[in-house]
């Protein structure tokens, strides 16, 4: 799904729980400007960013990330899925595998790591995460430490520790990763 969807899927979603744009930022601890922003296409976001708006708007990652399916099974075909920009917050992209429906307790994405990026702010969810690094190097920082990983690790941790993936070298590095709901 575009950004242009996504945000749009979030104004319909905020306006049918009669919540203004300053209030979903302050639900969501963002500004009204990146709000906007989203809402109207202008920006693509990272993964964390939608999972805390969803998580305000009572919604799944997934449901805001493609169209919804109730279906008992879902076959993604690798032509079939989208690739998400993150946007102005971060140097990946995201593609999701997979999405049951809007009560699915875990979202599996594929985050690949663009090389280039030396510092980006870590970031919290709600969400478990466990991550599996397909292919490349990633320094992976949490709660302050950093620990390179590369293909064939993996980690499983509490999003609601600040956390990264910066660029190991000059390489692209794909990461396996799957949120997983507490709710």
């Amino acid at each position: 799904m575009n950004p242009n969807q996504t945000g749009r899927k979030i104004k319909e979603l905020r306006r049918k729980k009669n919540m203004t744009q300053q209030q979903l930022a302050e639900a969501t601890g963002f500004t009204k400007s990146l709000i906007s922003k989203i809402e109207n296409g202008q920006t693509g976001s990272a993964i964390a960013t939608l999972s805390k708006i969803a998580s305000v708007l009572g919604v799944t990652l997934s449901w805001l990330l493609q169209e919804e399916s109730d279906a008992e099974l879902v076959i993604m075909k690798q032509e079939e899925r989208k690739t998400i920009e993150a946007g102005e917050e971060a140097n990946y992209l995201y593609q999701s595998l997979a999405n049951l429906s809007t009560n699915s307790k875990i979202e599996p994405v594929v985050v690949t790591v663009i090389p280039g990026a030396d510092m980006i702010q870590p970031y919290t969810h709600e969400e478990d995460e466990f991550i599996f690094i397909l292919s490349g190097k990633i320094n992976f920082s949490y709660g302050g430490k950093t620990t390179i990983l590369q293909s064939g690790d993996s980690a499983y941790f509490k999003g609601k520790t600040p956390h990264v993936f910066l660029p190991g070298n000059d390489m692209e590095a794909k990461v396996l990763t799957i949120f997983i709901s507490n709710n």
